[in-house]
């Protein structure tokens, strides 16, 4: 990721106060001038600061023109609350500049409350919340997910992981192997209900604010398999669930979506074959981008969290005869490798 020059900073601090000087009532006092502090950002480009002007607290989301737009955040934003979903009130923004100044939330993350223990009644409810974004209104703002997308995503692993960090080169066999489960994937990720999914559905996107859970990061929502957000949630590559409350959950929302005529008359065991593959897809992505996280974007705080991403990967391919080669090739030779590049 290029970086600021010192002058570019400097320019982008003085367009940050400017916007906020715009769009927050303030006094030109010493006690009512903003404070500005920085919040450890996403796994993005995106970066968000605390404002607290007189007492009063806002975030404020900031995205360079060169790197992105702001444009979906702010449109997607009124869809999803239309559909009934809770998500952070934007009080002002500047598509141009990039800034976008929102209601804070505070700092407790679904993460921060179930580190401890897991909360069924939370998941619960947040299974709840599937059809509420499956009826998110379309809109041009969605990229398209097609199978050229998603074998992108896919190969982000074999790129990132394999090739820029491992330095491995896959054998003639197991290239054979990898495109053909690069196409399975995509053709049974997209041979679901394709409906509204967030992409992003975990953990640390559910925030509590008052006891509220609320939704956050749906930026990149797309038109998708049905199961997909469910997979986020469930098997999150931050948080595993306890085995048991994990099958129970899985059941609940394939109920919830199925209640919702979501599911086109779909049997419970094609669910948990699609959601199983769904998963498959999005960990080998995940786990690619953990490491793309750390070697372009300079982020090391991910790698810990790819073999535990991985080992979803590794109990979906020992479920099927057709994966089990994946299964035994990351766990052989892989995973090792990646253990030893952590230790060193």
């Amino acid at each position: 990721m290029t970086r600021l020059s010192s002058e570019e900073t400097a320019q982008r601090n003085q367009d940050r106060m400017q916007f906020i000087k715009q769009y927050l009532p303030l006094r030109e006092s010493a006690h009512d001038l903003p404070t500005i502090e920085a919040i450890t950002g996403d796994a993005s480009f995106r970066l968000y600061f605390r404002i607290t002007v007189a007492q009063e607290r806002y975030i404020l989301m900031d995205v360079t023109p060169d790197k992105g737009s702001v444009q979906p955040f702010v449109k997607l934003n009124e869809n999803f609350k239309n559909s009934g979903l809770a998500v952070p009130e934007i009080h002002a923004f500047d598509s141009q500049q990039g800034f976008v100044l929102l209601e804070d939330l505070g700092s407790t993350h679904l993460a921060d409350l179930i580190e401890t223990q897991f909360d069924e009644h939370k998941y619960r409810e947040l299974i709840s919340w599937l059809p509420k974004i499956a009826g998110v209104e379309k809109s041009p703002w969605m990229n398209p997910y097609d199978a050229e997308f998603i074998q992108q995503e896919t190969n982000i692993f074999r790129q990132w992981l394999l090739e820029s960090w491992l330095d491995v080169s896959l054998s003639e066999e197991t290239n054979a192997r990898w495109v053909e489960l690069n196409m399975l994937l995509a053709e049974q990720m997209l041979s679901q209900p394709q409906v509204v999914m967030h992409r992003d559905f975990h953990s640390r996107n559910v925030m509590y604010c008052q006891g509220e859970g609320r939704l956050i990061d749906y930026q990149d929502a797309v038109l998708g398999p049905v199961c997909y957000d469910a997979v986020s949630l469930l098997k999150d590559c931050y948080i595993k669930l306890p085995h048991a409350e994990f099958v129970a959950l899985r059941k609940e929302s394939y109920q919830r979506l199925k209640h919702a005529n979501l599911l086109e008359n779909m049997a419970y065991e094609q669910y948990v074959y699609y959601f199983d593959l769904t998963g498959l897809q999005r960990h080998l992505k995940a786990a690619g981008i953990f490491v793309r996280l750390y070697l372009r974007d300079g982020k090391p705080g991910y790698l810990q969290n790819i073999i535990p991403t991985l080992q979803y990967v590794v109990e979906v391919g020992n479920s099927y005869k057709d994966f089990q080669w994946l299964a035994t090739w990351l766990q052989s030779e892989i995973i090792p490798m990646i253990q030893v590049k952590l230790q060193s």
